[in-house]
């Protein structure tokens, strides 16, 4: 039987990962009133293989940080409790399983916010209307810059997000670090106009993220860390104009904290397949700058995701919209067989059961 690289065995750290396909952080807008609920037990357990490694969909890390309708958090007791059985029968079925926790910034609404006030980021500037999945255009509040005294009290809402997630039994940690959130907002320079330490330079762009990542690192260790970083995406009016610099710069920043695992977004030059070489769309000089475990993620096949592996351009590669619709992913892949298509219409609606947890296995499909 030929050597499939996506599912030859991986350390990542202390972890002994028994494949290389991820489960990519998905929205989900399945926990009602940010608080996760039971059906997700369902849902990451159909997901978990023995040693596989799965990182749970992007978790507030406050009242402030929410933007979207029934997405979870975990800054309150009640929050925590709820996750202790999703995680636990992740970790039934030997699965290795990782909490995203994030801040949305200005991607938001006053009707998400705490008394309705104005949602806070890096600029004072608002996004534009987006159109959504549903064929709706959603529609964002004028943020508010937070100011420099303020910024140390996010930073320690990430930290305690991350303490949360460990007491709720994650086997650690991933800072949302990309698509136009927070702290991307402060990473880019079509979206950061300060002119404090946390404006103007590439390191003082970088401020913010490198103290969530230090802030964190001391408080649950760098050794249970990741960070996702999307450094040439321009999702939410968040693009930079040197996004080599930007991802080459975090990188080797990240390798001062030692932290686990750095998960990087393909430039979106294409949708399908990577480039596995070296030019200025490329991952290949973070891959090679990065010294601990490389996730990539972005429109990745079973092909290329393959490539990726067997060329040395990624340790691990994150797989989002065919894990939604594919439970036993790893399995397919495999044995090459047919997937599952995918339902955009279905991917955030509130539904506990369709397109959530109603995908069928292999064995159920033919």
């Amino acid at each position: 039987m030929e050597k499939i690289p996506l599912l030859t065995p991986c350390k990542m750290g202390k972890f002994e990962l028994s494949h290389r396909v991820v489960l990519a952080p998905l929205t989900r807008q399945r926990s009602y009133g940010n608080v996760p609920q039971p059906h997700a037990i369902f849902y990451y357990s159909q997901r978990t293989t023995k040693g596989g490694l799965l990182i749970a969909e992007a978790t507030g890390v406050s009242d402030t940080a929410q933007g979207y309708p029934e997405t979870p958090g975990i800054w309150t007791k009640e929050q925590v409790e709820a996750w202790k059985p999703i995680v636990n029968a992740v970790h039934e079925k030997g699965g290795i399983f990782f909490c995203q926790i994030w801040h949305v910034g200005r991607v938001s609404n006053s009707s998400y916010q705490p008394n309705g006030q104005a949602p806070v980021s890096s600029t004072d500037t608002p996004l534009t209307p987006q159109p959504r999945t549903s064929g709706e255009e959603a529609t964002f509040s004028p943020p508010r810059r937070l100011r420099t005294d303020e910024i140390p009290q996010i930073i320690d809402h990430f930290r305690l997000a991350a303490r949360n997630a460990i007491e709720a039994g994650f086997d650690g940690v991933e800072i949302h670090g990309a698509h136009g959130y927070l702290i991307d907002q402060f990473m880019k320079d079509h979206v950061n106009d300060r002119t404090d330490q946390y404006g103007g330079s590439l390191e003082n762009r970088c401020r913010f993220a490198l103290e969530v990542v230090e802030a964190v690192a001391n408080e649950i260790g760098a050794h249970r860390l990741g960070i996702r970083l999307s450094p040439f995406a321009s999702f939410m009016e968040s693009g930079d104009s040197n996004p080599e610099a930007l991802g080459l710069y975090m990188v080797e920043s990240l390798n001062k904290y030692g932290i686990l695992y750095v998960h990087m977004i393909e430039p979106r030059m294409k949708t399908s397949a990577v480039e596995i070489s070296e030019t200025p769309h490329s991952l290949l000089p973070m891959r090679k700058a990065f010294k601990g475990t490389f996730i990539a993620a972005g429109g990745y096949s079973r092909e290329d995701g393959n490539r990726a592996v067997a060329e040395n351009y990624a340790d691990l590669v994150a797989f989002g919209r065919f894990f939604l619709a594919n439970p036993d992913l790893p399995r397919r892949f495999e044995l090459d067989a047919p997937l599952n298509k995918y339902n955009r219409d279905t991917f955030y609606i509130l539904d506990p059961v369709v397109g959530y947890t109603d995908y069928p296995f292999l064995e159920s499909s033919i």
